[in-house]
């Protein structure tokens, strides 16, 4: 049987001043012997994802008093992709994920805590979670702040005539055609609410796959944060842990271990849910990385098999501009899509949960398609918006009269009605991406699925968004963004600027983007990025030259530089003759701190989830 972790710094003599401290924090006599919880939470007020979670810390930290525990919050910290997003904040976001990892797991093993809560929200803080969830490998449950509601656009009687999200105010500004007066009433309106961005982007994709995995409660990625029923994940969650913690540590019981529960076969059903959702490519650069952490041999090209499997069910904003996660809920949130694949026999119904016997026990009772979905399933997927602005959790109790039920038409359908057979992810590979590359499909027109085009090579992010605002991109041209990746960039920034003022100029449906950097969740067309090796590790994407042809085939799984092998062998020798400037951008001026230096001489290619790999300093 596994000892409480907690005794080394709670029982025996030689613990009698950390007893000392822990009495300090408000620990009595008769606590000693019970586990210790940690609570990470996230609040910031730098986030609309986080700035109301303020207070949620403590909600969860009573109710695992309440049960037994000893609960001690801490914070980490998190990075609003939005705001450092076209500008070099960006260069921390990805690198944030690892530093988040580390001050979990500093924390959590410096403080010998017996299990943890992860309250997490955004792009990088749900990863970073993962990331320290899977090293940790002790009971752990997540509960993230949840989505915001969608904007509202409403004509002069208040009926809604289009919803909004912050990619609407991007777009909009960077065309000339529409005026001051008119950005400003879409900027005002597109963020009503704390919580994460209201479509299927990054964050809430993250906090969907938490769900099938099997780390969080049914409803935990759809279910709004400003909704008086988000209160009962949290203290549902309080509870939980705390049984889960005592299973182990007093019944010996694995299966509620991390680990135990996110098998290859866990990472199969959420990468099937992320494809059949047309989730942000975003997850595959962290499913991978949390596979690696969790010492599960998961890769591209299991990606790959899975993306030829699963159809697209599912299409939310930016590939809709009819549904939000709000719609998504509605329709039965997460279960029921997971529901509708186990229909076809495309996931693994026998993979553990944290809160019920496995996936298939839970889609019985939370999957309210099937015939033995629960009342209070059918009940708390009615949660709907509020409709008033608010940085508040739990500031409204609006519900929908009726779900909605419709696999034909509605936001969530069955595989006869699928947006598409193929899924809403797909992985390319080819000479220029000989470890492959992401494009998210259900955000690119079908008329552009096979293009060829001339490449216009860019070795930044600002010089690309230079180059498209100021005309020089056009109709049938490839735009190269390289020396974007992990180690190149470093710290593979967002190209959403690019791809946002790509469709403003009406050229989002004639031009493809590739880019060894990465993409928003928010980001559709044909873009397609996580090239692997990067041009900083010595990848071909760094031989490309303006004007060379490139040819894309999304069906056939195919990217290639239409030059030959001889060519190609040639530019390698070329850029190998630069000794030191080799693999390294020409004339980009970027100033890099320690910090992102530190990250980039260990960062690895998207194909490998950018992890760090520390043998790469003995190179």
């Amino acid at each position: 049987m596994p000892e409480y972790r907690s005794k080394k710094s709670t029982h025996g003599r030689n613990a009698a001043g950390a007893r000392a401290l822990w009495r300090a924090t408000g620990v009595k006599n008769n606590d000693f012997g019970k586990p210790i919880i940690a609570v990470a939470n996230s609040f910031t007020q730098f986030v609309p994802g986080h700035v109301h979670l303020y207070d949620i810390g403590q909600l969860v930290v009573q109710q695992i008093e309440k049960f037994g525990g000893i609960a001690k919050e801490f914070n980490t910290i998190a990075i609003d992709d939005g705001i450092a997003m076209g500008n070099e904040g960006m260069l921390y976001s990805l690198p944030s994920r690892d530093l988040i990892a580390d001050s979990v797991e500093y924390m959590v093993n410096a403080h010998y805590a017996d299990a943890l809560v992860c309250i997490s929200n955004c792009d990088k803080i749900t990863p970073g979670m993962l990331l320290a969830t899977m090293r940790l490998n002790i009971p752990t449950i997540f509960v993230s702040g949840g989505p915001m509601e969608s904007g509202k656009l409403r004509n002069s009687s208040g009926v809604v005539i289009k919803k909004l999200d912050l990619i609407n105010a991007m777009v909009d500004a960077a065309d000339d055609n529409i005026s001051d007066n008119e950005i400003a009433i879409v900027e005002d309106l597109a963020c009503p609410t704390c919580g994460s961005c209201s479509g299927m982007f990054t964050a809430n994709s993250m906090n969907c796959l938490t769900e099938a995995l099997g780390l969080s409660l049914p409803g935990n990625g759809s279910l709004l944060a400003t909704h008086r029923r988000r209160k009962e994940l949290f203290l549902r969650a309080g509870e939980r842990i705390v049984e889960l913690t005592k299973q182990y540590y007093e019944q010996g019981d694995e299966s509620v271990l991390p680990r135990s529960i996110a098998t290859k076969q866990a990472f199969e059903n959420a990468m099937s849910l992320d494809i059949a959702m047309g989730g942000s490519t975003n997850t595959i650069l962290h499913i991978l990385a949390t596979a690696a952490e969790a010492q599960v041999d998961f890769k591209m090209s299991d990606i790959d098999r899975l993306s030829r499997q699963v159809p697209c069910l599912c299409k939310v904003a930016p590939n809709s501009s009819e549904y939000y996660m709000e719609d998504v809920h509605r329709a039965g949130g997460v279960m029921r899509i997971l529901g509708e694949l186990n229909r076809q026999n495309l996931i693994h119904t026998e993979c553990l949960t944290v809160h019920s016997k496995n996936l298939g026990v839970a889609l019985m009772c939370w999957d309210i398609k099937d015939d033995q979905a629960s009342i209070e399933a059918k009940e708390f997927y009615k949660a709907a918006p509020g409709g008033i602005r608010s940085v508040k959790a739990f500031s409204q109790d609006n519900e929908f009269d009726s779900l909605d039920m419709d696999s034909e038409k509605g936001c969530i359908r069955d595989v006869e009605h699928a947006y598409s057979r193929d899924g809403g992810l797909a992985v390319l590979f080819g000479n220029i991406a000989q470890r492959g590359c992401v494009v998210k499909t259900a955000g690119v027109d079908e008329s552009i699925l096979r293009f060829k085009g001339s490449a216009v090579v860019l070795e930044s992010q600002e010089e690309a968004v230079d180059a498209i605002l100021g005309g020089k991109i056009k109709a049938g041209d490839v735009v190269v963004i390289r020396y974007e990746g992990p180690k190149g960039g470093p710290g593979m920034q967002e190209m959403l600027y690019p791809t946002s003022y790509l469709k403003s100029k009406g050229l989002d449906k004639s031009c493809a983007l590739l880019t060894d950097g990465r993409f928003s969740g928010g980001t559709s067309g044909l873009s397609i990025g996580h090239v692997s090796p990067e041009a900083a590790e010595k990848g071909n994407i760094a031989l490309v030259e303006n004007g060379d042809i490139i040819e894309i085939d999304i069906p056939n799984r195919r990217i290639e530089l239409l030059i030959s092998d001889e060519q190609l062998q040639q530019r390698q020798e070329k850029m190998q003759a630069k000794r030191k400037n080799a693999w390294k951008p020409c004339s980009r001026q970027r100033k890099v701190s320690n910090a992102l230096k530190a990250y980039a001489a260990m960062a690895t290619s998207a194909d490998r989830g950018a992890i760090r790999d520390v043998l790469q300093l003995e190179e």
